[in-house]
């Protein structure tokens, strides 16, 4: 559980003290977020980081469980002249219908779910077939390594006062087991200290039989 008056806070520090990681990420995020089309739905926005890198055609559809992140997102939404809703709800359990979505958009967001594995499940069911999930996530660093055992020695604190991420989370992997007809992704080191390892990349819903 995070500290007092935390939920508030977070969409400040998201909006506002954020800006050396984005700058960094922006490239890599048009990448794989500027081609995507249709319905879009972002799971987790916080403050709408991501918003800028969308086309101005799609719908976009952000679900944030932190209602004081809200305002924020309009804002965004509305600077980047897409149409949107903003829902609260999340990700294990997303208040969107099935097979509504033409892409999913998230970024660091599995690190914090109470339960990875719905997580993706729900992100499978929104999907249409053939649709994209196109993802960012800091993950677990290499076994052995002094960042590996750092991450777990301070996973407990981290997980309080970082709203509940959990800093050596086997993400990829668990992306890669999800069942996603097929997942294309590449790691590196982002200026992130103790969370320096990520993956991004695109994952395939399996297309509707013929």
């Amino acid at each position: 559980m995070a500290i007092p008056g935390y939920k508030r806070l977070v969409p400040w520090l998201l909006a506002w003290a954020n800006g050396p990681y984005e700058r960094w990420m922006a490239e890599r995020k048009r990448g794989l977020f500027g081609a995507l089309r249709g319905v879009v739905v972002e799971i987790g926005p916080g403050a709408g980081a991501n918003l800028p890198y969308l086309r101005s055609d799609v719908r976009w559809i952000g679900v944030e469980p932190n209602p004081y992140a809200h305002p924020y997102l309009e804002r965004a939404a509305r600077a980047a002249g897409v149409a949107y809703e903003v829902r609260e709800g999340s990700v294990e359990r997303l208040p969107v219908e099935a097979a509504g979505a033409d892409a999913v958009i998230g970024t660091l967001v599995l690190c914090s779910v109470k339960d990875p594995g719905a997580a993706l499940r729900e992100i499978q069911r929104v999907l249409k077939p053939g649709g994209r999930y196109a993802f960012i996530e800091h993950v677990a660093a290499p076994a052995g390594t002094w960042r590996r055992r750092l991450q777990r020695w301070v996973r407990p604190a981290w997980r309080v006062v970082a709203d509940g991420c959990c800093p050596d989370r086997e993400t990829l992997q668990a992306i890669r087991a999800a069942g996603f007809a097929r997942v294309e992704a590449e790691e590196f080191l982002a200026p992130a200290g103790l969370v320096a390892p990520h993956a991004a990349g695109i994952a395939v819903k399996e297309a509707a039989s013929a």
